[in-house]
């Protein structure tokens, strides 16, 4: 698998999803190898987690090179070590497909969104996702999607089928405990989460002018994630909710202190731009908590009722959204039941199977073709 920068506990929604589908794939038989980026993931957190082996392989540290520059040698190393699939993870890594066709491996790609409508990227950066995701659908033996607009997309764009794979779903214990919350000095119920990189597109910006505008007595606003390239963005996030009172800015969290935000959060928000398939929204509703939405394709794909989701970029409509929620706190059975609407979607297990059939179906033509063209003793 190529295409992240490593797993567990490092920020990113590809990352996440490497992190619960890997150990899946090694229960179903699957010799794993992942090829992370070095500098994520240092010689001290091991060789293996979970029976995944990891492949650290060097790459630039910045914003421009680090996904190009890993994936190419990437795929030099997976040449070398002849896997049987290699699965390149989103559009940006799929620039290198033709490259691990032409050096005889069956290649499936996983098309997490079309990661060149985030703000973030400038012209050039965006020409080469484009070319990512074209050359990434046409010169790959199987083609994963993780959602009905990414199916279409790719439909209407290339005129190619796709496997819908959405992302798993594991129901997770509730804890009790609350060490996060009073690190970050917050009540139980009475604060607004949002969960993910500080990067343009997740609209930071438009929540934080939001929750000063709900004026929630005694809320606060929780902000976790983190970017690891800096910018003027990340900037004046952090100066603007130091300038809006009752603002926190939590950086990356994992683990234990992760699900005590969830746990205990009043409302879940997620405010972006762009998504493909979030993971962060389905861990909040996996938690059972009221969600707050932006009514992109991809946010609706979800299934909530109207009242979750607000014009993307209204930001007195979004205000409008927190007071009524703040207002009408769920009780314990309406989150329990929110938990088991979001049961019936898949699990990671299933998710992994379905994973592990598109592997099939990427090799065996190639087999087909190799039987047919086999002398008769070597049948």
């Amino acid at each position: 698998m190529l295409g992240l920068r490593g797993f567990p506990n490092v920020q990113g929604g590809v990352e996440t999803h490497a992190e619960h589908l890997c150990p899946h794939l090694k229960k179903l038989g699957c010799d794993v190898k992942v090829i992370v980026r070095s500098s994520y993931m240092p010689p001290s957190r091991g060789d293996e987690w979970h029976g995944v082996r990891y492949q650290r392989v060097w790459c630039p540290k910045a914003s421009g090179l680090e996904t190009i520059v890993h994936s190419f040698l990437g795929v030099l190393v997976a040449a070398w070590q002849r896997p049987d699939v290699l699965h390149i993870q989103a559009i940006g890594p799929a620039l290198m497909a033709p490259l691990a066709r032409l050096l005889g491996l069956h290649v499936v790609v996983t098309h997490h969104g079309p990661d060149y409508d985030r703000e973030k990227w400038g012209r050039l950066a965006k020409a080469v996702l484009h070319a990512g995701e074209a050359w990434g659908m046409r010169f790959s033996d199987g083609r994963i999607v993780i959602s009905q607009t990414i199916r279409k997309l790719v439909r209407d764009k290339y005129g190619l089928n796709s496997d819908l794979i959405p992302n798993g779903i594991t129901l997770p214990d509730v804890p009790s405990s609350t060490s996060a919350l009073e690190k970050f000095g917050l009540t139980p119920g009475r604060y607004v989460l949002t969960v993910g990189r500080l990067v343009p597109e997740k609209r930071h910006l438009d929540l934080i002018q939001a929750f000063a505008a709900a004026r929630l007595d005694e809320w606060k606003l929780v902000l976790v994630g983190t970017s690891e390239h800096p910018n003027a963005y990340t900037a004046e996030v952090t100066a603007r909710a130091e300038a809006t009172s009752g603002t926190v800015v939590a950086g990356f969290q994992y683990g234990i202190a992760l699900q005590e935000l969830y746990a205990h959060a009043g409302i879940f928000v997620l405010p972006s731009s762009h998504e493909g398939l979030p993971i962060a929204l389905l861990e909040a509703l996996s938690f059972g908590l009221p969600v707050v939405a932006s009514d992109i394709p991809a946010l609706l794909e979800i299934g909530l009722d109207d009242s979750h989701y607000f014009h993307l970029g209204d930001v007195s409509a979004l205000a409008g959204r927190l007071a009524f929620f703040a207002s009408s706190p769920w009780p314990p059975e309406l989150r329990e039941k929110t938990r088991r609407w979001l049961a019936e979607r898949e699990d990671w297990h299933s998710v992994a199977e379905r994973t592990l059939g598109c592997y099939r179906r990427a090799i065996e033509p190639h087999q087909d073709v190799r039987r047919r063209t086999a002398p008769p003793h070597a049948a």
